[in-house]
């Protein structure tokens, strides 16, 4: 085994250890502190009071490896600064006070917003945004070519809307045991893997996405159905910036991203949509709209849902691995009319169900 295989698999098992051990940690704190999500309303589908807070153990295990990377002189490369991963976890940080904030005291939809706004800001701050698009035709689309002047305030508009859109489709997700980790965990992967033909092997993007996927699966193993914990709003959201974040220092692989969180994604767009069709709130959640709430009233578990989720994740993933940008744009194009399909047939045989 190579000496970049063997720290490959050190940093994977070594963050799933560790995100297992401070998982339950967690736990403990979130049960003493009665810091838990009570099953008080209709939306909420589990039977007992879960403890919340998931989302430390992740945030906590990717912060302790950055600083054993750092020590060992192994977590800086020429295209990442030291100043991108420290407004990375000062971003990460923020979320983190606002989800225990949200979580102890169910914060209004008008303040909770702020934690996701002010992590983005902090990203764009530093410097981090989406510059190019690669062509499907081949080569790089920069926006600088098309935009001129306004150029930077379009990356800067584009960046900002992404990392929101990221950390809000994990956030509106988080609805089923288990369901935003194995989703994090599969694009987390995906971009690790991706992320090893962009610069050299062992970047740092790469170790980040690897250190990810690690901790995840460390919750993910007290997170799965039945869950003894959830992510609660911290970890919601970080999933999903991290993710977002990740997926442009990686060399904007803004299509990588889209291809394994699409169904998710085109589903809170979906679900947005109908409820200003029909004169309702947004922001508001429920168990009826989203599309793993409806699969669930057809007859699938909890588990399966999760399974279905993750094996598309994982099959429109491979094709950021294997394939053009063509096919990967494509394989967009394919998803989206899949989701179209899978809604309305869900829609016939929900109605068909109930009559």
């Amino acid at each position: 085994m190579s000496y970049f295989d063997f720290k490959f698999v050190w940093i994977f098992f070594s963050t799933f250890i560790l995100s297992l051990i401070l998982t339950k940690v967690v736990l403990h704190l979130a049960t003493k502190y009665q810091i838990v999500d009570k099953p008080d309303n209709a939306r909420k589908i589990h039977k007992k009071p879960i403890p919340l807070l998931g989302g430390f153990s992740i945030y906590l295990t990717l912060l302790v490896l950055s600083l054993y990377l750092y020590a060992t002189h192994q977590l800086l490369d020429a295209k990442l600064s030291l100043a991108k991963i420290i407004a990375f976890f000062v971003a990460g940080l923020i979320l983190m006070v606002f989800g225990l904030l949200d979580d102890k005291y169910a914060l209004k939809a008008k303040i909770s917003i702020w934690g996701p706004i002010l992590a983005s800001v902090v990203m764009l701050i530093d410097g981090v945004k989406v510059s190019y698009l690669t062509s499907w035709q081949g080569g790089v689309w920069y926006f600088e070519n098309f935009f001129g002047d306004l150029a930077n305030l379009v990356m800067l508009a584009i960046t900002f809307l992404w990392l929101l859109g990221m950390t809000y489709t994990t956030k509106v997700l988080d609805g089923l045991d288990g369901l935003v980790s194995s989703l994090g965990l599969v694009a987390s992967f995906i971009i690790f893997l991706v992320s090893l033909s962009w610069d050299v092997s062992g970047s740092t993007t790469s170790l980040l996405s690897l250190g990810l996927a690690g901790a995840i699966l460390g919750f993910l193993v007290w997170n799965f159905h039945p869950a003894k914990i959830f992510l609660g709003e911290s970890g919601s959201t970080f999933i999903g910036f991290a993710l977002g974040v990740l997926s442009i220092l990686s060399g904007a692989k803004i299509a990588t991203a889209l291809l394994v969180m699409g169904l998710p994604a085109l589903d809170v767009l979906w679900v947005i949509i109908r409820r200003l069709k029909n004169k309702q709130a947004f922001w508001q959640g429920d168990n009826q709209h989203h599309l793993h709430f409806r699969l669930l009233k057809l007859g699938l578990s909890q588990r399966q849902v999760v399974l279905l989720y993750s094996f598309l994740a994982l099959l429109f993933g491979a094709v950021s691995i294997f394939f053009t940008t063509k096919a990967k744009l494509s394989a967009l194009v394919l998803l989206l009319f899949f989701m179209l399909i899978l809604s309305y047939w869900l829609n016939y045989k929900t109605h068909e169900k109930h009559t």
